[in-house]
């Protein structure tokens, strides 16, 4: 499970996005780099032998992928100041289409990488997105992940989701997302809290009794606090939109690791049946924070409490892709005084 967000625009303009990557520490995750010019050739359907679908790519990439391959990219933003996040759907909210092996074929896996490497808005990427296929790919998990994908740019955010009947690119105005089930019904689920606020409700009398607020806070009684898609959905919503808007880029920053620490499971919260039918936890593996006016990547991993920034203009997107195991290891920093 995951959640995403888009904070609030900065005083000087400033967008900055959060997530989180909630799954059981299995995945071999690592940092990639995907090339400003990257040849792309989309992944096959097992077996098959047709001409896969090729893209050039246009602008450099900086994200998370899996499996030892930089392509395979599961949360990312490219130098254009666009980025995507792939985030789990299952329960039978995602269903993709057959392969065609007409060279529209594209695996769930090759998505990010396709859509970052030739877009440079979310505008552009509606007009891509329309021309493919998308079909499943087991990575090496024993199947092919249920997923749907959020995007953002500086002015925009969308959902691609898949059912059953194809491909839909959904608006997303509140720029949250989570998990199951779609984007409307988590929509629709905002009736259920209006009238949370960051102010304390005003005093009232009963018979002559005044009844107060006990303490700070009162105002967001009734906020859900379990760790659900629907619930975790409601409360980003309401971190990012009850926060103070950030003067700048760096203020934006600060902001999105403040409410990230609000989706950070604590190892043994969760637990779910593993390989075998052992149960594993579930865990933050990894937060990210993509600046996309300062174009800067930022993350932390359940190993390191340390964030990582990197500076998308010093990346050298001229060589070939290539990725960095991620930190396994980590520490606070020493301080004297």
């Amino acid at each position: 499970m995951c959640t995403n967000f888009k904070n609030k625009k900065a005083k000087d303009g400033s967008v900055v996005i959060g997530r989180t990557m909630e799954f059981p520490p299995l995945m071999p995750w690592i940092l990639a780099a995907v090339p400003a010019d990257y040849a792309g050739s989309a992944t096959l359907a097992k077996g098959d032998t047709s001409a896969p679908m090729t893209w050039k790519a246009t602008h450099g990439i900086v994200g998370m992928a899996c499996f030892g391959k930089a392509n395979w990219l599961a949360d990312a933003m490219n130098t254009a100041g666009v980025s995507a996040h792939m985030l789990y759907m299952p329960g039978g909210y995602c269903d993709y289409q057959d392969f065609k092996g007409d060279g529209s074929d594209l695996s769930e896996l090759d998505v990010i990488a396709f859509l970052l490497g030739t877009c440079s808005s979310l505008a552009e990427v509606r007009t891509a997105f329309a021309k493919v296929n998308v079909f499943g790919v087991d990575p090496g998990m024993g199947f092919a992940p249920p997923v749907h994908i959020l995007m953002h740019d500086k002015d925009d955010s969308l959902a691609i989701e898949f059912h059953a009947e194809g491909a839909r690119v959904v608006d997303n105005p509140l720029g949250v997302g989570t998990n199951s089930p779609y984007m409307e019904w988590h929509h629709t689920n905002l009736s259920n809290y209006v009238g949370l606020s960051a102010a304390n409700p005003a005093s009232m009398k009963i018979e002559n009794v005044e009844i107060s607020a006990l303490g700070q806070g009162q105002g967001l009684m009734g906020l859900p606090g379990d760790l659900t898609p629907p619930a975790r959905y409601v409360r980003a919503l309401t971190q990012v939109t009850a926060s103070d808007q950030p003067a700048d880029g760096h203020e934006s920053e600060q902001l999105a690791l403040h409410i990230l620490n609000n989706f950070d499971i604590t190892p043994g919260l969760i637990r779910e049946p593993g390989p075998g039918g052992k149960l594993v936890d579930e865990v933050t593996s990894w937060s990210t924070i993509a600046n996309l006016t300062g174009l800067r990547y930022c993350y932390r991993t359940i190993d390191d409490p340390t964030t990582y920034a990197v500076d998308l203009a010093k990346v050298d997107f001229s060589s070939a892709a290539r990725f960095i195991d991620l930190p396994s290891k980590g520490s606070f920093v020493a301080a004297t005084i």
